[in-house]
């Protein structure tokens, strides 16, 4: 007799998560509640109801979590200017604490036992909403089907509905690729992406048109800034997720936003995947763009040198641990004089910054002018400054040393 009464499931309502309702009811013989977030994936999520409804599902839960998603988690991650390894905007995995405290928060409602995911064994993501969960509720079960099945194949589970009268849309052909998104990205793997070597074919990405499909004239745009976060695009004051979704439909006509990299994923293997992540494309160079005239040197120095750790923090699924949190709140304390506007020109896959102006702007045109500064900079200075910076090296080499 199973210890498991109720359990909380992330649904988007697909052949993974459909199969995973029937097999934990079966399974555990317990209730299932259904947990749909939209988060800008594109697709329409009210159909899952009638899905979960025809699998016996009685409590469902479908919300609209696009402004919180990129308000309170794509937003502080941007302000860090956060990469993983050089080329990664975390799409996927800035998407998980949200969808996990969600998780943890609907099973303190419904009293549930337990949660559980469509994560598979070999991905991050099974980590990434484990932490997240174990970090909200230290107690709590968590059921990873993908662990305890044999239903390692779109065959055998496509089998398994039909000996259960599950209703799921077959595809005829090759598996389509695997696929995650929201309002931050798309990520693509599986089929011919599995070898490093082959190329994407043009047809599947969604988002953005190739480079040389592009319009051959510019695009020009304004970005204003406050505290480090985008609140107008052109002079329109929008919400967080409609600055999001502007930026994606401008940068993907103009072909930006493509990346296709191999990564090292946190369980230890390394996975080839395709993203298209055009409006996190802009923010990221437009972000860099207000710093350079808004933070101080030192400060912005210091940034850099932590925004690996942040970004390897996030990619591994600690958003919920003290050390994000103490990153993120030194972050934070950098952006109070980040404001201002970026004006960027988009042609044909590239992003290039061609204005940016603030009020707080540390940019000094009578220091740094080429022309006559009428004593602003005494260039005298520049002596004493080189040969006391050069003390250590003059030293050594008097000793004798080599480099």
């Amino acid at each position: 007799m199973s210890d498991i009464n109720k359990v909380v499931l992330a649904y988007s309502g697909g052949l993974d998560t459909s199969v995973i309702v029937r097999w934990l009811q079966d399974t555990y013989n317990c209730e299932v509640v259904t947990f749909t977030a939209d988060i800008g994936q594109g697709e329409e999520v009210e159909p899952a109801r009638a899905k979960a409804e025809a699998l016996g599902v009685k409590e469902i839960y479908i919300e609209d979590l696009r402004e919180e998603f990129v308000r309170d988690y794509v937003f502080p991650m941007f302000r860090a200017n956060t990469v993983y390894e050089g080329e990664y905007l975390l799409g996927t995995s800035i998407a998980r604490p949200l969808i996990s405290r969600r998780l943890i928060e609907i099973a303190n409602e419904t009293g549930a036992d337990a949660i559980s995911h469509g994560a598979t064994g070999k991905g991050n993501d099974q980590v990434r909403f484990e932490l997240g969960a174990y970090a909200l509720k230290p107690g709590v079960k968590v059921i990873a089907p993908w662990r305890e099945w044999d239903l390692n194949s779109r065959e055998k589970l496509l089998q398994y509905c039909d000996e259960r009268n599950i209703p799921v849309e077959k595809k005829k052909g090759k598996s389509p690729y695997s696929m995650d998104a929201n309002l931050l990205h798309i990520s693509y793997e599986g089929i011919n992406l599995e070898d490093p070597w082959a190329e994407a074919e043009e047809d599947m990405w969604r988002w953005s048109v190739s480079p040389e499909a592009a319009p051959d004239k510019p695009t020009y745009i304004e970005l204003t800034y406050k505290k480090g976060d985008i609140v107008a695009v052109d002079g329109q004051e929008m919400k967080a997720h409609e600055v999001l979704e502007t930026l994606n439909r401008v940068a993907g006509a103009n072909g930006i936003g493509r990346l296709d990299i191999v990564e090292n994923r946190y369980v230890g293997m390394k996975s080839r995947g395709c993203y298209e992540t055009p409006g996190g494309t802009i923010m990221l160079r437009a972000h860099r763009a207000i710093e350079s005239i808004t933070l101080d040197r030192e400060v912005a120095h210091l940034k850099d040198s932590i925004m690996p750790r942040y970004a390897e923090v996030i990619y591994n699924g600690y958003w919920w641990s003290p050390e994000r949190e103490a990153l993120q709140a030194l972050i934070d304390q950098t952006q109070h004089y980040v404001n201002g506007t970026v004006r960027l020109k988009l042609y044909k896959g590239n992003v290039d910054v061609v204005g940016r102006k603030s009020e707080d702007s540390l940019f000094d045109e009578k220091i740094a002018t080429f022309e006559e500064d009428q004593g602003a900079y005494d260039q005298k200075d520049a002596e004493g400054f080189i040969k006391l910076n050069a003390l250590r090296l003059r030293i050594a080499a008097g000793k004798g040393r080599k480099l």
